[in-house]
């Protein structure tokens, strides 16, 4: 089974989806389970976890109504409001939608980045085992050691690092040491994984399977395949390049391990760490 671990869906709205702004004018469009289906069809991915695109408690039942539309989405990632008073009872509610595997707040875009460490955040994110959900960190370097002390604080927390936390990539720059350690300590965590997600958009248009290979073989080495799950992050990907391009670009990233530590990464892993039922 191969499992794509990071798609949207959005039917746009400029007021809903105002995080695409002009640079990214490209996407401002709506991109539905009709657009991408052709695509698994052509690279023979079998299901996809579904990962929440606005703050807003809407988009859990639009992605819902898309899971129903979509027979191949394996997984949904909710939205929630974890500084809320009624936090929890969201996300019993949520835990009660059988594709809802985790939830995912936009880290990146807080401007207070130890948020998370609020009292009331880490008091809903503690319940999050107990639910039966995960979390999403959709984080930058700059959260790279706040994501270490959420760890020590909540050791039974399963957590997935979206994008390989955004390493400064761009026009081809090598990953620095500050991500590299960050990422290191973050993986010595065995309940922490990481997505091979995204990185093509952070290097930028011509990126390349060389320049993002030293951000792959880093992931490889500290996370291992059984903790490492590549994702499309479609459609945000068509900004730099392909579906098919980045599918292909996975494959030869991971090409030099051996065919179980392939398959874990092209899908065992994620459909391990969201409970994916099997084709």
């Amino acid at each position: 089974m191969i499992v794509d671990a990071h798609q949207h869906f959005w039917n746009y709205d400029p007021l809903v989806h105002d995080w695409i702004d002009a640079s990214i004018a490209g996407l401002r469009r709506s991109f539905l389970p009709d657009h991408l289906g052709h695509y698994l069809a052509a690279t023979g991915v079998d299901r996809t976890v579904l990962v929440q695109a606005s703050e807003r408690l809407a988009e859990n039942d639009f992605m819902q109504t898309m899971a129903d539309q979509a027979e191949w989405v394996g997984a949904i990632v909710a939205w929630v409001d974890l500084a809320s008073p009624d936090a929890v009872a969201q996300l019993e509610r949520l835990a009660q939608m059988p594709l809802v595997k985790g939830v995912r707040p936009v880290l990146q875009g807080i401007e207070e980045t130890d948020w998370i460490l609020r009292s009331t955040v880490l008091d809903a994110l503690s319940r999050l085992p107990g639910l039966g959900l995960r979390f999403d960190a959709l984080i930058v370097p700059r959260h790279l050691d706040t994501m270490a002390r959420l760890i020590d604080r909540l050791p039974d927390l399963a957590i997935v690092v979206d994008h390989a936390a955004k390493p400064l990539i761009a026009a081809h720059a090598r990953p620095d040491d500050h991500w590299k350690q960050g990422m290191s300590r973050l993986a010595c965590h065995p309940n922490v994984h990481c997505k091979l997600s995204g990185i093509a958009f952070e290097q930028g248009q011509g990126w390349t399977r060389e320049g993002l290979q030293p951000v792959a073989d880093h992931l490889l080495h500290t996370f291992g395949a059984q903790r490492l799950m590549w994702g499309s992050d479609w459609p945000v990907l068509e900004h730099v390049g392909s579906y098919i391009q980045w599918f292909d670009c996975v494959r030869e990233l991971i090409c030099g391990c051996d065919d179980v530590d392939q398959q874990a990464i092209l899908g065992d892993t994620a459909a391990r760490f969201y409970d994916i039922r099997a084709v």
